[in-house]
């Protein structure tokens, strides 16, 4: 009994490093760069990365912005965004970006692609910048 109560927490124990978000399946060590969103051409820049496990981070075109995400891979579900406030010419395409990533709900990464996507039929398409 002993022998399999140590064998399951040695088990356990190497499972508790393991990242089960999008970056942990192929999202980390990116700059994803937003290409699309909802089947239209994004043309300001934004970004998301994932500094660290259960982080998400990453510019949008004109803040930048942090916060927590940890729902395991495919789900993708952010927490509350903190976002500096500076004022720009594109704060239309930035409050979209936001928002957008604020509803989405599932991930796909498959080699520099990486689709967010929700149940509403919403779409963000990034690729990996070089």
């Amino acid at each position: 009994m002993l022998r399999l109560a140590i064998i399951a927490g040695l088990f356990g124990l190497g499972q508790c490093g393991k990242d089960e978000t999008v970056a942990g399946y192929g999202g980390a060590d990116q700059v994803w760069e937003l290409t699309e969103l909802d089947g239209t051409t994004f043309t300001a820049t934004a970004t998301v990365t994932f500094p660290e496990p259960g982080k998400i981070a990453g510019k949008a075109p004109c803040n930048t912005y942090v916060g927590k995400m940890d729902a395991p891979y495919p789900w993708f579900e952010t927490g509350p965004l903190a976002a500096t406030q500076m004022a720009c010419p594109d704060l239309e395409s930035e409050t979209a970006f936001l928002t957008a990533l604020g509803e989405m709900s599932l991930s796909e990464v498959s080699g520099d692609t990486m689709i967010l996507s929700n149940e509403d039929g919403r779409e963000m398409v990034f690729k990996a910048s070089e």
